[in-house]
């Protein structure tokens, strides 16, 4: 479990998170959601270290984030899988050489064992024929793929995605958010995902944080949402006439 605790963070003269706390529990699909400039994205890299935060604690499972030294984030790290939003591969690395990395960067293996570790992971996400290939020869659904196996490589305890599906056609989208709840279930990841995508919320958001302005303004499940007055929440989250939709059927569903 991650255990956010009024996190606060200002650039310049610009507060852009304001004493937000919240959980993200193992097992589950946790999701950060929020219109653009919410401040999900400062919250993720926050929460991984790539921004220190003015004040409050992040706590993985017993380990205070802020107060540990560099020995200590850097095993805390090995525990750490990231999936960005544009897949970040190395172009100039081959599909194999990319999910190695960072058993490179972060054990001790043997280049066997990375062999077999990186083996693995690729058969997992269903790309055992594409070690290989190039990121440029492949498809964006296939490099995200690539990216999830890279993540997982070094068989972390907490999955971050920024926008796993931005970019992918609706069919690729529902094939990757089955694929990280899949992970997510089968090695008891705590997993975190920044996302637009109002079907992710629906069909996969088992713990949702919803960002207002740089607050959490709501946290709750996808049915607490339905059954929520949050004016703000339910102006984003039923933005669309699709989304409209479904609120009335499911409200008819479960009249």
């Amino acid at each position: 479990m991650i255990e956010v605790k009024n996190i606060s963070k200002t650039f310049s003269t610009k507060q852009v998170l304001f004493d937000i706390s919240c959980k993200f529990e193992p097992g589950k699909i946790n999701l950060i959601i929020g219109t653009s400039g919410s401040g999900k994205t400062v919250l993720m890299k926050t929460l991984i270290g790539l921004f220190a935060p003015d004040s409050g604690t992040i706590i993985y499972d017993g380990r205070d984030f802020i107060q540990l030294d560099r020995d200590g984030r850097k095993d805390l790290r090995q525990d750490i899988g990231m999936v960005f939003q544009g897949g970040a591969l190395f172009d100039s690395l081959t599909v194999e050489e990319n999910v190695m990395f960072p058993l490179s960067m972060l054990t001790d293996m043997s280049l066997a064992e990375k062999r077999d570790r990186v083996n693995f992971c690729l058969k997992r996400v269903n790309l055992e024929n594409a070690h290989k290939l190039f990121p440029a020869e492949i498809s964006g659904g296939m490099k995200k793929r690539v990216s999830i196996a890279r993540a997982i490589a070094t068989n972390p305890k907490y999955l971050f995605c920024d926008e796993p599906n931005s970019g992918l056609d609706p069919y690729t989208s529902l094939v990757i958010d089955e694929l990280i709840h899949e992970i997510t279930l089968e090695f008891n990841i705590t997993t975190v995902i920044n996302t637009h995508d109002m079907n992710s919320v629906a069909e996969s958001g088992e713990h949702i944080v919803f960002l207002h302005k740089g607050a959490k303004w709501w946290e709750g499940t996808f049915t607490e949402i339905m059954n929520s007055d949050n004016k703000e929440l339910h102006g984003f989250i039923f933005a669309s006439k699709v989304m409209q939709s479904f609120k009335k059927l499911y409200l008819k569903e479960n009249a």
